[in-house]
């Protein structure tokens, strides 16, 4: 499957200024731009920034950055599901993982996650793709938001339709371990039909276990 990336970009207006947000970018756009030390959710900065670039020279990979001037301040990536997941026990070449959403805290509450979804959908190619999102609870900043779980899961319910991904059930053993877990999909539009039961498979893969 050949992966096309069309760039796409827009401004945000926010009360700590414009926002840049940009993408799919390359490797080396961002190897050249500064990563800020607030992005600590998933990996020191240091590791995550260099994490990031390495997504980006996936053919798959996708980032999709806010920009405050050179200084990255949010991302999303798409790549392909971890090899160890149970989304990739059978090779999809159409099927990607939006992984990771950040936003440094001096930014949220402008819609910036919701926009870096908005720019990452521009692109006519996303519609060749089933992307998914798998929500764990253990990983939300429920301390940094002051939310409990529901509103928290509300609030990433609300971002993730920013892109189009909904709710889809599945019998993931991890998924199913709390009720706040959850699954959450787009299905392109160019998304043939066998690529759509291939993913009904994978949601249900314990359907037949006793």
């Amino acid at each position: 499957m050949k992966h096309t990336k069309t760039y796409y970009a827009k401004e945000l207006e926010t009360t700590n200024g414009t926002l840049l947000i940009e993408g799919p970018i390359s490797a080396e756009q961002l190897s050249s731009l500064h990563f800020h030390e607030d992005l600590v959710a998933f990996r020191p900065p240091l590791q995550q920034h260099k994490a990031l670039i390495e997504i980006a020279s996936l053919p798959e990979g996708r980032i999709i950055i806010a920009r405050h001037e050179n200084t990255i301040v949010g991302y999303v990536t798409f790549l392909y599901p971890d090899p160890l997941e149970r989304w990739s026990e059978i090779k999809m070449e159409d099927l990607i993982e939006l992984g990771a959403v950040e936003v440094i805290s001096s930014f949220r509450g402008a819609s910036v996650a919701q926009n870096l979804l908005r720019v990452a959908m521009m692109d006519e190619e996303m519609e060749n793709y089933i992307i998914i999102t798998t929500e764990y609870y253990w990983h939300w900043d429920l301390k940094g938001t002051g939310l409990n779980i529901w509103d928290y899961r509300r609030m990433m319910e609300k971002m993730m339709s920013a892109g189009g991904l909904t709710y889809f059930a599945t019998d993931d053993p991890e998924i199913c371990s709390h009720p706040a877990n959850c699954l959450m999909a787009r299905i392109g539009k160019n998304v043939p039909p066998k690529s759509v039961q291939t993913f009904d498979q994978l949601r249900f893969m314990n359907r037949f276990m006793y």
